[in-house]
């Protein structure tokens, strides 16, 4: 493996959980945002160009989303 393979593998890794962190994040919330994932298409580079889906959700998720939001930035 050579080394920009093992950075593009560890970056993915650091991604996912990422994904995994912000997912249980705002579930704590009571927000689920149902297409959170690594973007399929960063896969296939041989460089990291990391993209994270954060996906389509309903409109009360996004109400909720807002609210939280908002009360952080208080």
């Amino acid at each position: 493996m050579t080394t920009q393979r093992r950075a593009a593998d560890d970056t993915m890794s650091e991604a996912e959980t990422a994904c995994e962190e912000l997912a249980a994040a705002l579930k704590r919330t009571g927000i689920v945002l149902p297409s959170l994932a690594v973007d399929p298409v960063t896969y296939g580079y041989e460089q990291s160009r990391v993209l994270v889906e954060l996906g389509r959700c309903n409109l009360e998720t996004t109400r909720k989303l807002i609210a939280v939001l908002q009360r952080a930035a208080r």
